[in-house]
């Protein structure tokens, strides 16, 4: 059996899609690659069963769309799957449709957290075959097609058609008697310690492994030592939908992939993309393996934490000893209604003396924030703006990422917006970024002006002199930032108020 793992390019005057391995979707001017990890296990899972597995990655390869569907005929797989999400899902459903109109005897599987959210809608809109949802769709992915050559009994979370017309009833879809097929709620049962090392040759790591500004030394590539967030109940997240409930690997699972990635594959740079990564006793083992094995002179690993982790200062000078280079930090707002209203259990008075531990064990903290909730004035914005340029200012953060909130279908979030009337809009493509798809005091215009004043607000005196100097004693801190003073102008047009 073929099995193709496809992102199909989606052209588009936005830009470039942000689509594989990421929580929140965008348009963007410049690339910038996540490796797709869940896809990438299950690419290597297909084939240590001896299923003949195919990469095509369009968008990440530059290619056109007929070029994609011209591999795609000559490959003529059994098996097409599609990572999708909710900006870009209505595109994927045109695109099953038009593989299945050419009559190619394709059968289409659609994964990720929208179809997760809403399976039966895409069963209603398209003419794909199979939906898998949850986020152990490689799992999941290897079961389904066991049943399909092997009669393996499916596992919960798996929704397939069964040669029937569905019916629009007064506009609400409605799985007919026998004719969609659920196998029930999806189970995070799997042992992740059974999961095979990626085969980083079959799904073509090199396109991943550049276009990251995560990485300071290049190549770089992804982990995924726990899924997802051990904490789990922030009300924007996506991927709550995918993982409401963490797991993760052993200590020296982590260790034994690390050391392949530094022997087998060159890799100076990893980018851990767990949700937020697993800290005590685990964290502590983690990070003496790195410095016993040699490891943390040989590479860079950065990752996702919380700001209250509870990690003391030995904590962090441990993961400085062990490598760790960037630490990325959800702060979302420096307002504490909002904190409180995103469940971020987070005290907005406790963030600069974490931060402050960080940078003292010399760590480099990544700070991501978003605008536009409803209850949100224009002065609460202003106020995390002042706040972000005050951590900069006191050299507390090194990089800053500033976004839209975009509720997406499934989330707590997206719930109460529809609850309280704030949604503008349900149609899925205005849900990418280009515009807030909530009501709130300002408009468009004056939220992506916001943004851009948030990324314009990195670049104080102090700062910039801070990092000439780190840049003029490293040649590979000097190439790093010159790649992120590169990228600023494309970012900013991410955000212009024209678009």
């Amino acid at each position: 059996m073929k099995v193709v793992f496809g992102y199909p390019p989606l052209a588009s005057k936005k830009g470039i899609p942000l689509l594989g391995q990421n929580r929140q979707f965008q348009w963007v001017h410049s690339p910038w690659t996540a490796y797709p990890m869940i896809p990438a296990y299950a690419a290597t899972m297909l084939k240590e069963n001896s299923y003949q597995v195919y990469w095509l990655d369009g968008i990440n390869s530059n290619q056109t769309y007929s070029r994609w569907q011209n591999d795609l005929r000559k490959i003529n797989p059994d098996i097409l799957l599609l990572e999708t999400k909710t900006p870009v899902i209505k595109k994927h459903w045109q695109i099953i449709n038009k593989i299945k109109k050419q009559k190619l005897k394709i059968k289409i599987i659609l994964v990720g957290d929208h179809v997760t959210a809403m399976p039966e809608e895409s069963f209603k809109n398209s003419q794909v075959d199979y939906v898998i949802t949850g986020g152990d769709y490689d799992f999941l992915l290897l079961n389904l097609l066991n049943h399909l050559t092997k009669k393996e009994k499916l596992e919960p979370g798996i929704l397939y058609r069964k040669n029937a017309k569905i019916k629009n009833q007064k506009s609400k879809f409605k799985i007919e008697d026998k004719k969609i097929i659920t196998t029930g709620k999806f189970k995070l049962n799997h042992n992740l310690n059974t999961l095979p090392f990626i085969d980083r040759d079959l799904t073509r790591w090199q396109l991943y492994a550049y276009n990251n500004s995560n990485y300071l030394r290049l190549p770089g590539t992804y982990t995924m030592f726990a899924r997802d967030c051990w904490w789990g109940r922030c009300t924007f997240c996506s991927w709550t939908i995918l993982y409401p409930q963490w797991r993760v690997i052993q200590p020296q699972r982590a260790l034994d992939e690390i050391g392949q990635l530094i022997e087998k594959y060159q890799i100076k740079e990893i980018m851990d993309d767990s949700g937020t990564f697993p800290v005590g006793e685990w964290l502590k083992e983690f990070c003496q393996g790195m410095i016993k094995k040699g490891y943390a002179k040989k590479i860079h690993i950065n990752c996702n934490m919380r700001l209250n982790a509870g990690l003391t200062p030995q904590d962090y000078q441990l993961m400085a000893k062990a490598g760790f280079r960037l630490i990325l930090y959800g702060l979302e707002s420096s307002n504490q209604k909002t904190l409180d209203k995103l469940n971020k259990n987070l005290k907005i008075e406790t963030v600069e003396k974490n931060l402050s531990l960080a940078k003292q064990a010399g760590l480099k903290p990544h700070l991501t924030v978003m605008i536009g909730y409803p209850w949100e004035t224009k002065q609460d914005i202003l106020n995390t703006l002042n706040f972000v340029k005050k951590l900069f200012k006191n050299n507390l953060i090194d990089s800053l990422q500033a976004t839209l909130v975009i509720p997406y279908p499934g989330t707590p979030l997206f719930k109460e917006a529809k609850k309280n009337g704030w949604l503008k809009t349900e149609d899925w493509n205005k849900y990418d970024m280009q515009q807030s798809v909530l009501h709130t005091p300002l408009t468009d215009e004056e939220l992506k002006k916001i943004i851009q004043d948030f990324y314009k607000s990195i670049f104080s005196l102090s700062f910039l002199i801070r990092k000439a100097q780190e840049a003029l004693t490293d040649l590979d801190v000097f190439s790093y930032y010159l790649r992120l003073g590169l990228k600023l102008p494309s970012k900013l047009l991410d955000f212009s108020e024209k678009k």
